[in-house]
């Protein structure tokens, strides 16, 4: 018998367990960061009272994000992906979100089209061990941003990804400070960069950024300080900008991914986008 049930802190483990096998970057702070901000949107799937499922909602105002849809290997194929997604899709619903949204693999993305997501655009996971890149020629300057830039962060990013995702932003903040980086011209703030650690790599983004010169000198400042690091970066894949600079960095690409939305559209701004935060939450 299928049950779903709310994640706890015991589940970490699982959670854990399944990210590896299906071989992606989340650490046991990315699980409680998601128990954090929203413990009621957290999922796990039982069969036969063995746990071999997770999903994630959370929600910021009327957007949802769902993510970390993971099905134990040995029973995939049995409806319990599906199961989830309902589950989500209805707490989602009852939580009063009328835009959800997701970054599909293309294993998963069969399944959410069934379920109404529409393709928005293609983000390509860059990946590799980080080289030194020469700078912009006239490159905006870029500093630890400061508790009095968070006011220009938060709106730089509710106008670029059109979704308030300040609790996951503040958090990822307060968490590690000294990781947020913001670009200046003459004085003006022209755009932010956070970064995480994974397990596997340092995830680079999200990145957005005003002007090409800024967006450019975030990244460049990034990669110097990861360099000889293994780092991915999910970029938008038509923004060629990025995709030439990730290149001159040595990276390369790992997967694919599909942002979907289902319900009223959200449009992110992709020319201001130069690195996603990941499929966890855009």
């Amino acid at each position: 018998m299928l049950r779903i049930r709310l994640m706890t802190a015991d589940d970490l483990p699982l959670g854990m367990r399944l990210k590896n096998q299906a071989g992606w970057n989340q650490t046991a702070a990315d699980w409680q960061r998601f128990l954090a901000m929203q413990p009621e949107g957290c999922l796990v799937a039982e069969q036969d009272g063995a746990a071999v499922g997770t999903a994630v909602v959370t929600t910021f105002e009327s957007v949802a994000w769902i993510s970390m849809v993971l099905v134990e290997q040995s029973v995939r194929g049995r409806g319990i992906g599906k199961a989830l997604m309902n589950q989500a899709l209805d707490l989602a619903a009852e939580l009063g979100c009328t835009s959800i949204r997701l970054d599909a693999t293309p294993l998963g993305q069969p399944l959410y089209e069934s379920l109404g997501f529409l393709p928005q655009y293609e983000l390509t996971r860059c990946a590799g061990i980080a080289r030194s890149t020469s700078a912009v020629s006239i490159s905006p300057s870029v500093r630890i941003a400061e508790p009095e830039d968070i006011a220009a962060i938060l709106a730089i990013d509710h106008s670029a990804t059109g979704t308030r995702r300040d609790k996951f932003l503040l958090r990822l903040f307060a968490e590690q400070s000294d990781a947020v980086r913001v670009a200046e011209v003459d004085g003006q703030f022209a755009g932010y960069l956070s970064v995480r650690p994974g397990s596997d790599a340092i995830q680079l983004g999200s990145c957005i950024a005003e002007t090409s010169a800024a967006g450019q000198s975030l990244l460049n400042d990034a990669l110097n300080r990861y360099s000889l690091s293994r780092v991915y970066w999910d970029l938008p894949s038509s923004h060629s900008a990025a995709v030439a600079l990730a290149q001159s960095a040595g990276l390369v690409p790992q997967r694919q991914l599909t942002r979907m939305c289902r319900g009223k559209n959200v449009n992110d701004d992709v020319i201001r986008l130069w690195a996603s935060s990941g499929p966890e939450l855009g």
